[in-house]
């Protein structure tokens, strides 16, 4: 089974110790960090500039459905949109990957086979995460057999907000051990952890624990993903490099819905973690709704015109 970056071996020896060193981690400045995480949303740039910008964003979409009506059909057509997210325009980028459910991994796998785009399913009973580990196990195992290249899982928020920060941590390392070569990204649901400390922790917790990403949400409550809470986490992981050299990403979901937002997040992206962020491999929107809208940006960037949404599929 995985362990802990060996910079920190002694902070996850036991409850106590993984206790002692989250709350010796630095205090939240909450009016600081959305302050600043405000600031750097204020920022203009040039056309140029942003014709950067929405393909990377556009590169960077985890294009989700996660509903209970979810469908072969509607996943294919997912899959097709993902891989030609403009049939009128074959220099659009296609997305980092396509995010669904883990019975719908294999039709998503099938139809998403030698495209480059990653198959990424939720687990470990998303999105609550109200079920015993071995049921959240066999979840990854099923996800991965599909042919999933990566793994979605959700904390035990309970677990942590009731101070049981070593069963977060264990709970971790064996969904990572499940997933094989398949990436794993560690969902906290940021807007159930209540504190800006809580999501520091959570954050410490699933680096430390050996998570590919670090998520914020699962797009199921009501708070998602914002500009300050990622900023908290993009400062995690690049403390947590400068401190053990191993490179971490993020990933916003929930909320993200205009070009102008995407914009938002990647000048906190470059500006906080760094260029090296700035890579599918290290950065990703889960996002639904966003692809629409950077399409029709990017479309009146080309020619002048806003096409408007019927340009774009229904998803």
């Amino acid at each position: 089974m995985p362990t802990t970056a060996p910079a920190f071996s002694d902070a996850t020896a036991s409850d106590s110790a993984l206790r002692r060193f989250l709350f010796g981690l630095p205090g939240v400045d909450a009016v600081g960090l959305e302050a600043r995480a405000a600031s750097l949303g204020t920022r203009s740039i040039k056309t140029t500039a942003k014709a950067y910008a929405i393909d990377l964003a556009i590169s960077m979409i985890d294009l989700t459905t996660l509903e209970g009506a979810d469908t072969p059909g509607k996943v294919r057509a997912l899959a097709a949109k993902a891989v030609n997210p403009d049939p009128t325009d074959r220099t659009t980028p296609r997305t980092a990957a396509v995010c669904v459910y883990p019975d719908m991994a294999a039709i998503a796998a099938t139809a998403l086979a030698g495209s480059g785009v990653k198959v990424a399913s939720v687990a470990t009973a998303f999105p609550a995460g109200r079920a015993a580990l071995d049921v959240k196990l066999a979840d990854v195992r099923d996800a991965v057999a599909a042919g999933a290249d990566e793994i979605d899982m959700v904390i035990d928020r309970g677990a942590f907000l009731s101070g049981r920060f070593l069963k977060v941590y264990e709970e971790i390392l064996a969904v990572k051990a499940e997933c094989g070569a398949a990436r794993l990204k560690v969902i906290f649901e940021t807007g159930e952890l209540s504190t800006y400390d809580n999501i520091r922790r959570a954050s410490w917790i699933g680096m430390l624990a050996g998570a590919d990403f670090i998520k914020t949400s699962t797009g199921k409550v009501a708070t998602n993903a914002t500009p300050a809470n990622t900023l908290l986490m993009l400062e995690a992981v690049r403390d947590f490099r400068a401190q053990t050299g191993v490179q971490i990403g993020v990933k916003p979901a929930g909320g993200i819905r205009t070009t102008k937002d995407a914009v938002k997040f990647l000048v906190l992206v470059n500006e906080t973690a760094g260029e090296d962020w700035l890579d599918p491999h290290w950065f990703r929107f889960g996002a639904s709704s966003l692809l629409n809208d950077l399409l029709m940006q990017r479309q009146k960037l080309s020619t002048g015109r806003y096409s408007g949404p019927d340009y774009v599929t229904v998803d």
